[in-house]
């Protein structure tokens, strides 16, 4: 009789939630996590927390510079392709290309995963992409949570979002003030969308048309990390922007934010515009809603004077980005 007692009584594995499933998960990803450590990553102490010994004897003045982000709506197109690892990748390279404009190198990197119930087929994957752009823009994984909740997210839902930190020498952190009139605005090429307007893609693009073209539109977001720092390193650089979050219509203006008598001038055709956005606007997106809202084929933005555009192009060029002239700071009349 006690055992069948004992059978009735509720757990936490039976609300659904398996505790046990998560931790094995986890330590068969361990290696995968480890392989992002960097020297000032210590060991934790079996906690919640993680534990990053900062670097102030290279800083004189150190600055933090924060980012939280997610993916938004593409992950229900990933979720139909099962293409996980691509979000991954997304969810790095959001905060860390936006910690990037103010000449922050990313130090560490904490994810927040939450699901209806654990699927490996799904966490693994998208594991794996974070491993990834972590890798690639040399920050180290220092910690993440991943939250089973059931009767919150129902048939294969979930989320994913990101937390990333960096550090800037105060002298030398980019916040645009030092921008001035003829200076030039050259334009990092985008891997195509990255991760911003997927709700009006959904919206505008059928079943049919989501499905042939749902590898151009689940390219993961360019990672500009390394290229970038290294071309700061040589080239002075005024001003940069990331291409999300409202397209490049309404982020350009942040170049010149710290400057309100200037303003910024782009000029159309100095660039090529990718496929997929003129698959976009064949399928109703007008011509007016198509920049403000898609990055047309520019992921970052920097500004810099006229005569140190060809080799800040040039250094770009040789680590695998495509970059152009595209505009120009103007004073506004």
């Amino acid at each position: 009789m006690p055992g069948k007692a004992a059978d009735k009584m509720i757990t936490y594995r039976k609300a659904g939630v398996n505790v046990r499933g998560a931790d094995a998960w986890l330590a068969r990803m361990r290696t995968q996590i480890r392989s992002t450590r960097r020297p000032e990553v210590l060991d934790d102490l079996g906690a919640f927390g993680g534990l990053f010994r900062l670097p102030v004897g290279r800083f004189r003045d150190p600055v933090l510079v924060a980012s939280t982000d997610g993916v938004g709506t593409k992950l229900a197109l990933a979720n139909s392709a099962a293409d996980y690892e691509t979000i991954g990748l997304d969810a790095v390279a959001m905060n860390v290309n936006d910690i990037l404009v103010y000449g922050a190198q990313p130090l560490f990197f904490l994810d927040y995963l939450a699901v209806g119930r654990l699927r490996p087929a799904l966490m693994s994957p998208l594991l794996r992409g974070i491993v990834r752009g972590c890798r690639q823009s040399g920050c180290a994984l220092l910690g993440g949570e991943t939250a089973e909740m059931p009767g919150v997210y129902r048939n294969g839902d979930y989320d994913v979002a990101g937390f990333c930190v960096g550090i800037v020498e105060r002298g030398t952190l980019i916040d645009g003030s030092r921008v001035r009139p003829g200076d030039v605005i050259v334009g990092l090429a985008s891997s195509g969308i990255h991760a911003n307007g997927f709700s009006l893609v959904r919206r505008v693009l059928s079943n049919t048309d989501l499905a042939r073209l749902h590898r151009q539109l689940l390219v993961p977001t360019r990672i500009y990390v390394r290229p970038v720092l290294e071309a700061l390193r040589r080239v002075p650089v005024r001003a940069m922007v990331h291409i999300t979050g409202g397209g490049l219509a309404r982020r350009l203006p942040a170049l010149v934010a710290r400057r309100p008598g200037l303003r910024a001038r782009v000029v159309a055709g100095t660039w090529p515009i990718p496929r997929i956005f003129r698959a976009l606007e064949r399928a109703g997106v007008s011509a007016r809603e198509m920049p403000a809202t898609f990055n047309m084929g520019i992921g970052m933005a920097m500004v810099c004077s006229a005569a140190s555009v060809p080799r800040l192009v040039g250094m770009l060029r040789r680590r695998g980005i495509a970059a152009w002239r595209i505009g120009t700071i103007e004073q506004r009349s």
